[in-house]
């Protein structure tokens, strides 16, 4: 389930509202909180739109839209499609209610009250497999379910501590230039075996003509 829910700016990292959580979720998620804000000072508006970081027992998603981070802390074993679902209902509904004065806010929490609506939509999506059913039956809030969110092996992955202590980036340009590479790996391997099935093709006809002939020779002269 998620644990804790945070919405940011992103040009400048300002804290907008922040899921009030227990003390016991306070306590064994303090290192990913703080991961949490690190990651919010490296987001650019060149950084992937959406991005799942793992830590640990848990995985930091984030969504950026409209210029806001909506981040959320979740079990690692909570279905990434289920994680972005949550955070573009509570974008939907965030732009929506803040979206127009989001360049007037100055002080951090200026829209604390939208816990609540943070609040009830967790709720909704606190059991995978209630939510997963109501959102096949097409029930309640999680009907909003898109095509492209459904599509998780879009999803930029990354290791918080490639992220955090090795320079790894959240560009999407960067993203872009690792997919790219991939492809270009696959391509040159499909040209290859796409060559070789030419010249296979090309000689093989050849191949059978002159074994016919050498077959005949030899029983013609043996």
């Amino acid at each position: 389930m998620t644990l804790s829910t945070s919405i940011s700016r992103v040009s400048d990292a300002l804290p907008l509202v922040a899921s009030i959580d227990d003390e016991a979720t306070e306590s064994s998620l303090k290192e990913q909180k703080q991961q949490s804000k690190l990651v919010l000072r490296r987001l650019s508006p060149n950084s992937e739109p959406r991005c799942s970081i793992e830590s640990g027992n848990y995985t930091l998603h984030y969504l950026i839209s409209e210029g806001v981070c909506y981040l959320c802390i979740a079990e690692r074993s909570y279905p990434r499609k289920l994680a972005f679902s949550y955070l573009d209902e509570l974008s939907k509904e965030f732009d929506r209610s803040h979206g127009k004065e989001l360049g007037s806010y100055r002080r951090p929490y200026a829209c604390q009250p939208f816990d609540s609506f943070i609040h009830k939509t967790t709720r909704l999506y606190a059991d995978p497999r209630t939510a997963a059913a109501s959102a096949s039956a097409g029930g309640g809030h999680l009907d909003k379910l898109n095509e492209d969110l459904q599509d998780v092996t879009r999803i930029m992955t990354k290791n918080m501590e490639d992220l955090l202590w090795r320079g790894d980036s959240l560009d999407r340009m960067s993203h872009l230039s690792t997919s790219l590479r991939d492809e270009s790996l696959k391509y040159r391997r499909t040209a290859r075996q796409v060559n070789i099935d030419a010249l296979i093709r090309k000689w093989a006809p050849v191949g059978a003509i002159v074994f016919i002939v050498l077959v005949l020779l030899w029983w013609r002269f043996w």
